[in-house]
């Protein structure tokens, strides 16, 4: 799914990939090697000071994926990997509004996150750093358009060993 993420952000355009919750830089490097000028954005001081360390070439900075010091559709990408199972749901809106806004009109975002069967309700569940959520796909889909975003592909695949619950994708653009 990155590959093609990366495939599809519009090449010699302006503006950077923004990998939101960023955590240890993994991903926004990885993005480099792929072309891609991304740069992470975390809310854990702690996270950024490994990011920094592991990849000192690389841009990060501290900020909430609720309120990104970003200019008006200043990206031409944007990365959600696992980053909002946190979230509690009745903030996800907002959260999909402010993505919205900071994404160029010919750029795409590519979010990542736990899945659930149940097809209308967010499933909480315990997590290693705190209560974390299981969303539905098609659920997550629908307020993705209603933020004005066009869902493009849609990906489920089964728990690999040692994870215990389905993983999606949702590759979107902007409404043209």
């Amino acid at each position: 799914m990155l590959s093609l993420f990366a495939e599809l952000l519009p090449a010699g355009s302006s503006g950077g990939v923004a990998d939101i919750g960023c955590g240890e830089g993994r991903l926004t490097a990885y993005l480099n090697t792929l072309g891609l000028p991304a740069f992470g954005i975390d809310l854990s001081p702690a996270m950024l000071a490994i990011a920094r360390q592991q990849y000192p070439e690389l841009s990060f900075a501290e900020g909430s994926m609720e309120q990104l010091a970003l200019e008006d559709a200043s990206l031409r990408g944007l990365l959600a990997w696992y980053s909002f199972i946190h979230l509690p749901p009745e903030r996800m809106p907002d959260v999909l509004a402010e993505f919205y806004r900071v994404l160029d009109v010919k750029g795409h975002a590519l979010l990542a996150f736990f899945a659930t069967d149940a097809p209308d309700t967010v499933e909480a569940f315990d997590h290693k750093v705190t209560r974390a959520y299981r969303w539905p796909p098609e659920r997550l889909a629908a307020l993705l358009r209603d933020a004005g975003f066009t869902v493009h592909t849609r990906m489920i695949r089964e728990p690999d060993p040692g994870e215990r619950f389905q993983q999606a994708y949702l590759l979107v653009s902007k409404l043209r």
